[in-house]
């Protein structure tokens, strides 16, 4: 029955790792493991590459591909093993990706109650249910659209924080981040960052009449001396040479909106 539906789960369950590497091996199904507690790295692929994993984390495991656990601490873990015909187009849409075996997310919640569904409804021997709560997790394992991604890092961007904080706040590792914001864009998140915040920062010198330093406190830079010689040498000119001559309006349109400032008082 659960064949015909296209999706199967083979099992769920809790576990624990202690510090150190476990065995490697390669299963002959899908699984996925909701690490609860604990960090390290994960070693995937016949290339046997090591990425860096942090609860809250997802790991998704491949058929026939390689993996092995490397705990630094104590690892607190939910697993799920699964098949089906269903899983061959679940790849090509992106929901399973062996590019990226490892998801972290700065919201845990989400996926712990999915996790919390199927261990429960794998109790009850309902198979439409059991399917239902697989394919919750699945939804909740998708690779973000990388689009979005850069729209969100760049609604982020005028906040002050480290690269880190930045993944932390978008579900990523930093790696991941990076290769996703280089696929989108060609670019670093850091570039993506700063040419934002320049951006804003012209809009907010054109459009708004602002101190210096409160368009640079305005784009996350406490220092207005250094907000100065970073915009003086990306825009090539200064903030308030900009304002005055170089605006995106220039200085007629500037005149235009204090006249229309005026009448509208």
């Amino acid at each position: 029955m659960e064949r015909q539906l296209g999706l199967f789960c083979l099992g769920v369950g809790i576990q624990t790792h202690g510090p150190g590497p476990a065995p490697e091996r390669a299963l002959g199904c899908y699984a996925f493991v909701w690490l609860r507690e604990g960090e390290g790295h994960l070693l995937h692929g016949a290339e046997r590459q090591l990425y860096e994993v942090r609860a809250p984390a997802l790991l998704t495991l491949f058929p026939g591909l390689l993996h092995g656990y490397r705990p630094s601490t104590r690892w607190q873990q939910v697993w799920t093993l699964f098949g089906g015909p269903a899983t061959e187009a679940l790849a090509t849409l992106g929901h399973l990706d062996p590019s990226r075996p490892v998801r972290q997310y700065a919201d845990a919640r989400p996926v712990e109650r999915a996790f919390t569904r199927l261990l429960r409804v794998s109790t009850e021997r309902d198979v439409v249910q059991l399917t239902a709560a697989l394919y919750d997790v699945i939804a909740l394992a998708a690779p973000q659209h990388e689009d979005s991604l850069v729209q969100r890092l760049a609604a982020l961007a005028c906040t002050p924080m480290s690269i880190q904080d930045y993944a932390t706040q978008l579900g990523l590792t930093v790696s991941d981040l990076r290769a996703a914001v280089r696929r989108a864009t060609g670019s670093t998140p850091q570039e993506l960052v700063l040419n934002t915040r320049l951006s804003s920062a012209k809009v907010l010198l054109a459009e708004e009449d602002l101190s210096v330093a409160a368009v640079a406190r305005r784009v996350g830079y406490d220092d207005p001396a250094y907000f100065s010689r970073l915009f003086t040498a990306r825009a090539g000119m200064s903030p308030v040479a900009f304002r005055r001559f170089g605006s995106l309006s220039g200085p007629i349109s500037s005149l235009r909106r204090r006249r229309d400032r005026l009448s509208d008082v």
